[in-house]
């Protein structure tokens, strides 16, 4: 990168940090004063999956200003800290700079791979050595969505062999879980469900599926369907869904499938 170029990315992030250091100071916003790490916490959530809508939707514009919320959210979190005397945003740099530096020796030192599953490997040798995590799963976010972390989960214990050799194995034991939530008492059944829904998500992981994705592209497909049987509802009988019998409701509902 020339030099211009890091001149100007320079002073634009400089001058962001105290815009919302301005926004936090004695003449600052009143909401902005207020708020804690705690208080923002749903905030930086639903900012970051406004990411994923725009990335799912490729629009660009709107992914850039999503992701300049996010970069808001960062600033903000580390304001608080540094007004908390715990660290500041060149902490924060300094730490993401180090880590990256430390985590691609195939790049920034001698180390050879020959593919994606090395650096995979060499990522996570390197993680439990700098953190000198006792368990490969101490580096799993407690709060993941469950489809995520159960995602997440399977891949990491895989690296220990605690893993099906084959896709046909997990539907095998799909089969088995499918069949004990069948017939479990009923405060069994959640526990039982929970098995059937985390055996699904590793044949996701087995074919390479995204599950969390996949789940969603049929929810935005049955949503799509059931919005239409309601037009037709409106056009052909002149009323709601909710107010014809099941027949026609199911009718109206096959009739949405092929349009």
């Amino acid at each position: 990168m020339d030099t211009f170029k890091k001149d100007r990315i320079a002073k634009a992030f400089v001058e962001f940090v105290e815009i919302v250091e301005r926004l936090r100071g004695e003449n600052g916003c009143p909401w902005d004063k207020v708020q804690t790490h705690k208080s923002v916490e749903k905030n930086f959530i639903e900012e970051v999956y406004e990411v994923i809508d725009a990335i799912e939707c490729e629009e660009f514009s709107e992914l850039k200003e999503e992701l300049g919320d996010v970069l808001l959210q960062v600033v903000f979190h580390a304001q608080m800290a540094k007004e908390e005397n715990e660290f500041d945003i060149e902490d924060v740099i300094d730490a993401i700079s180090q880590k990256i530096v430390y985590r691609h020796p195939h790049v920034f030192g001698n180390v050879k791979v020959t593919g994606v599953e090395d650096v995979l490997k060499n990522w996570e040798a390197l993680k439990k050595k700098e953190k000198e995590t006792k368990s490969v799963l101490e580096g799993v976010p407690k709060h993941l969505p469950a489809l995520i972390k159960a995602y997440r989960v399977g891949e990491k214990v895989a690296q220990e062999k605690l893993d099906w050799d084959t896709s046909e194995d997990v539907f095998s034991k799909l089969d088995e879980e499918i069949k004990e939530l069948k017939y479990a008492k009923a405060e069994d059944r959640e526990e039982e469900l929970g098995d059937v829904l985390f055996t699904v998500v590793n044949i996701a992981r087995k074919e390479d599926i995204d599950p969390h994705r996949a789940l969603n592209k049929t929810i935005e497909k049955f949503a799509n369907r059931v919005k239409k049987a309601e037009e037709m509802a409106r056009k052909l009988h002149g009323k709601e869904l909710e107010q014809l019998d099941r027949q026609t409701v199911e009718e109206l509902y096959e009739k949405a499938k092929s349009i």
